[in-house]
């Protein structure tokens, strides 16, 4: 995998590597990296969906999502990782790349979004611009 060409050096390690909808699998590598490096529980947030606090009722036993009055700290706490794993991925990207994850709710729906912009579907045909 090719670096883009004019690569520069030094790059921050605080902000998330910028993507303009060129060389994705570079910047896929780099983008998985630097959320490793932020949090390993985010980068479990974007391949698995975010957590959603439930509760059982009924019989038989039904889970339902509880309602934000309910959540505990824990719940928040774990909330939070969707948001900060979507912020990282929101702001690594040009407008461009803004508009096809706009509507997404989750950093999973951001990645496969992307992912599947870019590298296509499991046909391994990418979408063409």
């Amino acid at each position: 995998m090719a670096a883009p060409p004019n690569f520069e050096e030094g790059q921050s390690t605080y902000r998330p590597p910028k993507f303009n909808g060129q060389y994705y699998g570079w910047r896929k590598t780099r983008m998985n990296d630097f959320i490793m490096a932020e949090d390993s529980e985010l980068w479990d947030v974007i391949c698995d969906g975010p957590f959603v606090p439930t509760k059982n009722l009924g019989d038989p036993t039904v889970a339902i999502p509880n309602m934000r009055k309910e959540f505990n700290d824990a719940d928040r706490k774990a909330i939070e990782k969707n948001f900060c794993a979507k912020k990282i991925r929101v702001c690594g990207i040009g407008p461009d790349e803004y508009n096809r994850i706009l509507a997404c709710q989750s950093a999973k729906e951001i990645w496969e979004a992307l992912r599947t912009s870019h590298e296509g579907t499991n046909t391994g045909e990418a979408i063409q611009n």
